[in-house]
């Protein structure tokens, strides 16, 4: 049987935990699940659960003996000395138990969610668990133990033979999904972030275009500190338009960090759910128009888990199943009786962001204007019929 949309879920999507005062927490999927659920938005078929990746899946971007200091780091045997060497008990991505069982579960969701969509049981896929766009090779990083997003698309460019368009609007820049396929035409990347300057990672500079067959085929679109809402997507509609059209991919794969969103504590960008509202939307737009509707999305970035997250990242499943009119008015009562004991902020009464959240930029068109300026010299080659 085949349905429109797939929800990738599991519970033991928490098992995924630095500790208690980690800004990452998974906890986030329960919300945006426990919200969608209190407006009736799924059918039990729409619920898949995860299965764990293996070792050579994992292996289709990951060293094996990055694999075995996971594992080995999880059940308290790597020392730290060697833990460091592989980016692991860092003050980002301190050592958990069972660390490599949480992560093959996050890859193996993000699997699941491709399989679904390349094999026709569904057009579309969500995995909001996946999305750690930061892992390398050799090492963790940000947060992200395993490249969920890179295995994926490796996943895809083996297995099913077809061109990936990847496209990342977390707040930082898509570093390990860049790098892993900086040289390879057949998979696109796109992230749109707030310039390195000031934010980790330092990277994704407009110039970093690709390398050998690859080149031409990175882009990055670094907007300035304090980009608001009506800027940045102008940057997103028109450049994953335009790059969609160069590219002609068979299957989209978006990264869903909802960072950038005024409230979150690890960004600078002024960003509200206007901004979350419109990501799917065009997305969902672009996948009708040129991949059949193969559109697979996975979760991301995103710290304030309370008043930010479970809506941005509801608007995707929404917008998924053409039910977006949901998302707008009030949020469910039951909803914020049930979670509002446990926010340490209070929790918003409607899907929308109040009016005048912030003070006016004073910089707003200087802002702007670079921001548009930067986007001119990531799309010159293309509008020039450059590669």
């Amino acid at each position: 049987m085949k349905i429109n949309t797939a929800f990738i879920y599991s519970e033991h999507f928490q098992d995924y935990k630095f500790s208690n005062e980690h800004p990452f927490n998974q906890l986030r999927v329960q919300l945006t699940y426990d919200l969608l659920n209190e407006l009736n938005a799924f059918s039990p078929e729409h619920i898949i659960s995860p299965r764990i990746a293996s070792d050579k899946e994992i292996g289709l971007i990951h060293e094996s003996n990055y694999i075995n200091a996971v594992k080995l780091a999880g059940i308290g045997n790597l020392p730290l000395e060697t833990a460091l060497n592989y980016g692991l008990g860092t003050e980002d991505t301190p050592i958990f138990p069972n660390m490599h069982e949480a992560s093959s579960l996050i890859v193996g969701g993000t699997l699941n969610a491709v399989e679904m969509v390349m094999e026709g049981k569904a057009n579309h896929a969500l995995n909001l668990g996946g999305g750690l766009h930061h892992g390398f090779t050799g090492k963790a990083s940000g947060f992200c133990i395993y490249n969920d997003s890179s295995i994926a698309i490796k996943y895809i460019l083996e297995k099913y033979r077809k061109r990936v368009l990847y496209i990342d609007t977390d707040v930082h820049h898509g570093d390990g999904v860049q790098w892993a396929f900086y040289d390879c035409d057949k998979a696109c990347t796109l992230s749109i972030h707030e310039t390195g300057r000031y934010l980790f990672p330092g990277t994704g500079n407009v110039s970093e275009r690709g390398s050998g067959e690859g080149y031409g085929y990175s882009f990055n679109i670094p907007v300035d500190a304090f980009t608001e809402d009506e800027s940045w997507l102008d940057i997103y509609r028109t450049s994953l338009k335009e790059i969609t059209e160069f590219f002609k991919p068979d299957v989209i794969l978006t990264q869903n960090g909802s960072d950038g969103h005024y409230y979150d504590p690890l960004s600078h960008l002024y960003l509200t759910t206007k901004v979350y509202r419109e990501i799917p939307k065009i997305a969902h737009e672009i996948a009708h128009k040129y991949t059949d509707g193969k559109w697979i999305a996975v979760g991301g970035g995103g710290y304030d888990i309370w008043r930010v997250v479970p809506r941005a990242w509801a608007f995707i499943w929404l917008e998924m199943n053409d039910i977006s009119h949901l998302g707008y008015g009030k949020l469910p009562e039951k909803w914020i009786e049930k979670w509002q004991q446990k926010s340490p902020a209070t929790l918003p009464e409607t899907w929308d962001d109040i009016e005048n959240l912030y003070e006016p930029v004073p910089r707003k068109a200087e802002i702007t204007e670079k921001n548009k300026q930067t986007l001119d010299k990531a799309l010159f080659a293309i509008r020039n019929n450059k590669s």
